[in-house]
């Protein structure tokens, strides 16, 4: 009877990680049951828990032997021996008490420190690193490092349509094309960073039936709903000035008659200040070019078969839902 009810309790597992999905860059390890991602390009400790934020998942931690063990073997895969990578341990909002992302307390990580860590040099060092033999070290967050983004099974919640776990995402049939409006008003390169960690990009008009969704879906967010002080009848879109006054083109690399919509505002583009280089919409659906660096809504569009959903499989392989 014991044996039975334990190849039960077995079969349902595998079942249950057969079931559980997410986005095909990641990669399921059913030992630490959970979703992996490795990015190569080092970041800063801030910029790399947005980053797997936005993906939907977090910043690994080392909680379990079985997560230690998969974050080092990536590291001893794809990094050389001298190599660190963060850790989503911090003591960001106060010196000296780490712990995870998702808040785990250190005191409850099992930790093996590197020789002579943690030594805060300058009571500058808040963030923990982890290098391939599984060993701690405090290091500045403002450096920059590789990182692991991490989403665990038991996170039931499945891809919607539009190929994501983000429910702020809807698709239209009209374009067929998902839309997400952001009201946290950030730069033009931090609204594409967003974007592209979402798993798309600032939207791209290509006529004027998609001008015709960006004026709804704007419409659906008056500055009441908004927080902050920003203008708040602007939004961010994807296009911008390519080094040559006046050249404005997609962060695709089209001219705006080439992607099929350039109606501007009357008067607009007009560089009224030295620095009105980047492309953004009226809640009219016109066109304006705004300030780079000053921050404002923005609009988010997807693919939704990009990146493909796939089912994580008690083999270690992938099958992508279609």
């Amino acid at each position: 009877m014991m044996k039975s009810c334990l190849g039960i309790l077995v079969l349902l597992f595998f079942l249950r990680c057969i079931e559980c999905s997410f986005r095909c860059d990641y990669k399921y390890s059913t030992v630490a049951q959970a979703w992996f991602k490795h990015f190569v390009v080092p970041a800063t400790w801030y910029d790399a828990r947005l980053r797997c934020s936005l993906e939907g998942a977090i910043l690994a931690s080392p909680t379990t032997p079985e997560i230690e063990a998969e974050m080092t073997q990536i590291l001893k895969n794809f990094f050389s021996s001298e190599s660190e990578m963060f850790t989503g341990i911090h003591a960001t909002f106060s010196q000296g008490d780490y712990s995870t992302v998702e808040g785990i307390p250190l005191s409850e990580i099992p930790t093996n420190w590197a020789e002579r860590e943690p030594d805060n040099p300058g009571n500058k060092e808040s963030c923990i690193t982890i290098n391939h033999h599984g060993d701690l070290a405090d290091r500045s967050c403002k450096e920059t490092r590789p990182y692991i983004c991490y989403r665990s099974y038991t996170l039931e919640k499945k891809a919607n349509e539009c190929g994501t776990v983000d429910s702020e995402y809807r698709l239209d049939p009209r374009t067929k094309k998902c839309y997400k409006f952001h009201t946290e008003p950030r730069t033009f390169s931090r609204a594409n960073f967003a974007c592209y960690a979402e798993g798309g990009h600032l939207v791209i008009i290509n006529s004027e039936t998609e001008a015709t969704v960006i004026r709804e879906l704007f419409a659906k967010y008056p500055a009441f709903k908004m927080s902050g002080i920003f203008w708040k009848d602007v939004a961010f879109v994807g296009f911008s000035n390519w080094g040559e006054q006046g050249e404005f083109r997609t962060i695709h690399g089209q001219t705006l008659w080439e992607a099929g919509y350039a109606n501007f505002s009357p008067g607009e583009p007009n560089n009224s200040t030295t620095g009105e280089e980047c492309g953004a919409i009226y809640r009219t659906s016109l066109l304006i070019d705004l300030w780079c660096n000053n921050v404002y809504a923005f609009i988010c569009e997807k693919d939704p078969k990009y990146p493909a959903v796939c089912n994580a499989h008690v083999n270690d392989t992938q099958t992508a839902v279609n």
